[in-house]
């Protein structure tokens, strides 16, 4: 037996349980508007705030963060979360969403969004195949090309899956600002449904050409990276408080709330995905997916504000 599928054995037998439907939809959030979804394409929508799993859940067979985890994804779902983001680059990552759908059940709102990455080792359908038993789901929302490795060879075949019914959409990511010109010319060229990219309130360089044109194309739009990484909220809530007008303006408490509304407010971002160990950061974030949302005006006060501290 191999290791990896020794190590899914594993973590199938720690997750053992039984599933119960869980994740009956919370309206509202403390005094929240509804939760924004957007539209994605070939119908349907998402909620607004997602879950990223890098770093934050490669946790390898730890039962102890297997099962903190565990709580972090029904905490994300109870509150209205649909779309959970991986790759075969997070490490464990894979097995651990495999190890907390097995727990807690699968609710109707999962949106699956994982990534073929040449490094991982195999073919495109190869490492499909492979993530597909490390999550335990029979086929994948949306398969990304992560960081553009081997794009062409990759597209190909996930256009043909698409075709074939074997996954639903068909994306391409990039991280750090990094490989813009060359996210364009696939972005115009070629039939994809999803870009993922860096996008937050102090990185912004994807405001001047690759959001209209996601918007021109009918191009969902993944931002990564809200919170810089963690560097940006930690810095902001230990040196500042968040402005009062804030709170008039867009029903703001805390910074989660202000940097997450900037993002998701863009008429060209589709969701954002935060990613966290703890509970309480989780809901946090969702709370930030819900109505009412920065006006235009208000998200220029919100950049200057930003860049003034």
């Amino acid at each position: 037996m191999s290791h990896r599928r020794s190590r899914r054995t594993a973590l199938k037998i720690l997750g053992a349980g039984i599933a119960a439907a869980w994740w009956m939809p919370h309206l509202s959030l403390a005094n929240s508007g509804r939760v924004l979804r957007k539209s994605i394409p070939g119908g349907g929508h998402l909620p607004v705030i997602g879950l990223g799993t890098w770093q934050t859940f490669n946790v390898g067979s730890d039962p102890q963060l297997l099962d903190a985890r565990t709580e972090v994804v029904r905490a994300f779902f109870e509150h209205g979360g649909g779309l959970v983001d991986s790759s075969p680059m997070y490490g464990s990552a894979p097995d651990v969403m495999g190890y907390a759908l097995e727990k807690l059940g699968k609710p109707d709102s999962l949106y699956t969004a994982e990534k073929v990455w040449s490094p991982a080792g195999g073919g495109t359908r190869e490492q499909i195949a492979d993530l597909s038993g490390r999550w335990g789901v029979d086929r994948f929302d949306l398969v990304q090309v992560h960081n553009l490795t081997d794009w062409r060879e990759h597209l190909d075949v996930l256009k043909q899956m698409k075709a074939d019914g074997e996954i639903a959409h068909v994306g391409i990511t990039t991280s750090h600002g990094r490989r813009h010109d060359q996210i364009e010319r696939i972005m115009r060229e070629h039939d994809i449904d999803f870009v993922q990219l860096t996008y937050n309130i102090t990185h912004r360089r994807v405001e001047d050409r690759l959001l209209p044109l996601a918007e021109e194309k009918g191009i969902a739009v993944i931002a990564n990276r809200p919170y810089d990484g963690g560097r940006l909220i930690r810095n902001l809530k230990r040196r500042h408080e968040v402005p009062g007008w804030a709170a008039e303006e867009f029903d703001c408490r805390n910074w989660a709330d202000f940097l997450l509304k900037f993002i998701v407010s863009h008429p060209a971002v589709t969701c954002a995905i935060p990613a966290t160990t703890r509970v309480e950061h989780v809901i946090e974030n969702m709370r930030a997916g819900h109505e009412p949302m920065p006006t235009q005006a208000t998200r220029e006060r919100m950049i200057r504000h930003i860049a003034s501290l």
